[in-house]
């Protein structure tokens, strides 16, 4: 069984959001947290429903969450 490297995806997204903050040059910033969560999200589900062939069941499953929490997702990131 592969183990996910939970340091390689957190030091993916330290170095992204690093980049973001320093190429501000005094700009405001924009809603940076939601736009890190759907950045992740989205390409989590997209992967998910992939290796399970569309079926929602499974993919709520290989991702640890309840089919409801997953659908709503699905339709949150239009994902069909």
């Amino acid at each position: 069984m592969t183990v996910i490297n939970e340091n390689e995806i957190a030091l993916c997204v330290r170095k992204a959001v690093e980049a973001y903050f320093r190429d501000l040059e005094g700009e405001k910033p924009c809603p940076i947290y939601e736009i890190v969560i759907r950045s992740v999200e989205k390409p989590l589900i997209e992967v998910a429903m992939h290796y399970a062939q569309g079926n929602q069941s499974k993919a709520a499953e290989l991702l640890g969450i309840n089919r409801n929490t997953l659908r709503n997702r699905l339709t949150k990131h239009q994902i069909g």
